[in-house]
């Protein structure tokens, strides 16, 4: 396969670029982001991009990809319906609108996350927005999209954080994660196991759109 990696700086997308290097079936990875991942390998590729709303001047080096994993994301503490919705679905949509453009027969995985509201009615503005966004990525024309929603996140194999206090309770509560993740898979999962059930349901499906925890964790 061919993949794409949006967001690969921030924990998550760390963990899902290093399963992607690693994986024999993957021949060429490249990450579209706004700086550089400072990871060196063989078959990764990068293009530094800034407008994230406007692909327009790199379209034809986003062609001949078979899948896209997209872990760009922010939280909405401290922030208005209005921005997160920007950085939410807007830059989301305008990166999927465009892929779907160009490469009609990709697989596109997107991180959202556990309690994710698909009504889009619920009290929870970040979940409205997530659940708008799922149910319009499911909307456009690729071969299969999948929308994952991981609770909790154990960062394995170096991968950390960008938010500094997020990244402080990572490490005061790193003894207990492992034990965490063998008593309760349902509320636990890590970026290894994100990064190997994405690559496995860009390249073999899964019987439902959207894969909460216990289902990212089986496969």
């Amino acid at each position: 396969m061919r993949v794409i990696i949006f967001g690969a700086t921030g924990m998550v997308g760390q963990g899902v670029l290093r399963e992607c290097l690693i994986d024999p079936g993957i021949a060429r990875v490249l990450v579209v982001g706004r700086s550089p991942t400072g990871v060196h390998d063989a078959k990764l590729a990068e293009i530094i991009h800034d407008d994230f709303l406007n692909y327009s001047a790199i379209e034809a080096q986003l062609t001949g990809y078979d899948a896209c994993f997209f872990c760009l994301g922010v939280s909405s503490i401290g922030m208005s319906e209005a921005r997160y919705r920007h950085l939410t679905y807007d830059l989301t949509l305008a990166a999927a609108t465009t892929l779907a453009r160009l490469n009609p027969q990709m697989t596109f995985t997107y991180v959202t996350g556990a309690g994710t509201d698909s009504t889009e009615q619920g009290s929870r503005m970040w979940a409205r927005v997530k659940g708008k966004t799922e149910n319009d990525l499911l909307k456009l024309p690729f071969k299969g999209a999948y929308m994952f929603r991981p609770g909790a996140i154990q960062p394995l194999h170096g991968a950390r954080s960008k938010t500094a206090w997020v990244q402080a309770t990572y490490t005061a509560t790193w003894p207990l994660w492992s034990v965490l993740r063998r008593i309760s898979p349902s509320l636990v999962t890590s970026t290894e196991q994100i990064g190997r059930a994405m690559i496995h349901v860009a390249r073999e499906g899964y019987p439902r759109k959207v894969l909460e925890m216990e289902d990212i964790n089986s496969i």
